[in-house]
């Protein structure tokens, strides 16, 4: 995610997909051809997580945007499960005509590929990609019982060093799996359903690390509960400035989980522009800005055909990297 900024123009030429522009298609109660129209009825936002996590709050968001910027409803429907997996599966399968509408995360599309059967793994093929949303950076954090404080430590460890993963293809799996296996540091995944109980297992010093979006972490950072070693963004993160990046530390490691906006493939482009437009205006409100602010939120309001060429670059580093260093994300390790 080195190129989070709109400087990220360059990269949309030759991106492997482009926003389609696909007119005469037939619409119905959410969408229509004249983007005056649009909506005519309720969108639903499938979401992949459950109520409360960074997506969640993220949909919830911009659907109050939307629904001010719009009128109409666009209610949240919570579909957690596979990493996003299926909500993702919903939305390409409902009518491309703009009554289903998602915030999707990039590690479903760059990531889960990795870790997942070919016959499982979700396309962004499959979706018309709108408008980028966000992006929501990882640290790596130790228990205060651990003794660690800096990547250093981890050569002088007295056995493997435990650490908590928060589900098979997500960036915080890699992330770690990365840190751990580039030093060749021995160490062991702890499997976790979410980052809730990774860090509940951290605070009960039950594991030696793990790796956590920042939002989930940075309260018992700042409570001095937890200790924040590096941080896996292309840069230092705003609301952690004393931390260092993984690179600073010495380790090629760089993932973040970013989220953006997608439709149906097909949708007709009048509605996506409506939908950009809106969501652009909704960026500029102090709420939504206050909101970013309070969730340590990083934007990423790009174009839809730039979050393409992002995923595109992120999905082959990431696959360069696994097969690099022999990293098994399936097997959680």
């Amino acid at each position: 995610m080195r190129k989070q900024t709109l400087s990220l123009a360059a990269l949309a030429t030759g991106a492997a997909l482009a926003l389609s522009a696909c007119g005469g298609v037939q619409t119905t109660a959410g969408g229509g051809s004249d983007s005056g129209d649009y909506p005519t009825g309720a969108v639903d936002m499938p979401v992949g997580a459950s109520a409360g996590g960074s997506s969640d709050l993220i949909s919830r968001q911009i659907s109050r945007g939307l629904s001010e910027e719009l009128g109409g409803s666009f209610p949240v429907i919570n579909r957690e499960g596979a990493n996003g997996a299926l909500a993702a599966a919903e939305v390409a399968k409902a009518p491309a005509d703009g009554s289903t509408i998602s915030v999707q995360n990039a590690s479903l599309f760059a990531i889960t590929p990795l870790a997942v059967p070919e016959d499982q793994v979700t396309s962004i093929d499959d979706f018309d990609v709108v408008q980028g949303v966000s992006r929501d950076d990882y640290v790596l954090v130790a228990s205060k019982g651990s003794g660690y404080t800096s990547i250093d430590d981890f050569k002088d460890a007295d056995g493997k060093i435990t650490y908590g993963t928060t589900g098979v293809g997500t960036g915080a799996q890699l992330a770690c799996a990365l840190t751990f296996n580039i030093d060749k540091t021995p160490s062991e995944a702890i499997p976790f359903d979410g980052g809730a109980p990774a860090l509940t297992a951290l605070l009960g010093d039950q594991v030696d690390t793990a790796c956590l979006q920042v939002g989930e972490a940075i309260e018992n950072i700042r409570s001095g509960k937890i200790v924040p070693i590096v941080v896996f963004g292309p840069e230092r993160v705003e609301f952690l400035p004393d931390v260092p990046t993984a690179q600073e530390s010495g380790l090629d490691v760089e993932v973040a989980q970013y989220r953006f906006m997608t439709v149906p493939k097909g949708t007709p482009q009048d509605v996506q522009d409506t939908i950009a437009d809106a969501m652009q205006a909704t960026f500029e409100t102090s709420e939504y800005q206050d909101f970013n602010e309070q969730n340590n939120l990083t934007p990423m309001e790009i174009t839809g055909d730039e979050v393409v060429a992002q995923l595109e670059e992120d999905k082959q580093r990431y696959a360069d990297l696994v097969e690099q260093y022999g990293i098994d994300l399936g097997d959680a390790s």
